[in-house]
């Protein structure tokens, strides 16, 4: 008997079979982000500072005990011909009592998904539209992105099909209120 290789049926389906094939070297990632795979090197130190004063304050303030994950994968639906979009925010943050992380596997859905935290990189507008959209369309009901080429920070809020309908913006520097389950001022002092 001969094996036959599988024929991807569509265009998007031979992308997906390439990028979940792709071996990226140590400490790249590697996303599928609204028909386009984005490779971005290990983030600089001034990257991980925003993410640690924040992750700090979440696990210090929140009301609700938060679970997270650093670069966890996510399926996220997709838009128009598109493959489903693979998305690895900086953080994800879940409540502790869904136990969402454990068992999940290398690429998780979004469900029981509280916040997603993006920190700008090496591809900010990535972060401030097309993972923006992504994570709206799997219905991700927080995303906050720390934006260092504006030095601003803007939590996005009441998902609806492509995109967030409310969005509140402030400058580094000035609290950020984190709605529920969260409920604490988000201090960006540290951000300057």
């Amino acid at each position: 008997m001969t094996a036959v290789a599988h024929e991807p049926t569509t265009p998007a389906e031979g992308l997906l079979e390439i990028f979940m094939s792709l071996d990226t070297p140590e400490g790249f990632r590697a996303e599928l982000i609204e028909g386009e795979i984005v490779v971005t090197p290990p983030p600089d130190g001034e990257h991980e500072k925003y993410i640690s004063r924040i992750v700090r304050q979440v696990i210090k303030h929140s009301r609700t005990d938060m679970d997270l994950s650093g670069n966890k994968g996510l399926r996220l639906k997709s838009g128009g011909a598109c493959p489903k979009n693979h998305a690895i925010p900086d953080v994800t943050f879940a409540p502790v009592e869904s136990d969402l992380f454990g068992g999940a596997d290398s690429w998780m859905p979004c469900e029981g998904v509280a916040m997603v935290l993006e920190v700008t990189s090496t591809k900010p507008q990535t972060d401030r539209e097309a993972k923006r959209r992504c994570y709206a369309r799997g219905g991700i009901p927080l995303y906050l992105l720390a934006d260092r080429e504006t030095s601003q920070v803007t939590l996005f809020s009441d998902p609806r099909q492509d995109d967030y309908r409310e969005h509140c913006t402030r400058p580094f520097g000035k609290p950020l209120t984190l709605p529920e389950p969260f409920a604490f001022e988000l201090d960006t002092t540290d951000f300057i």
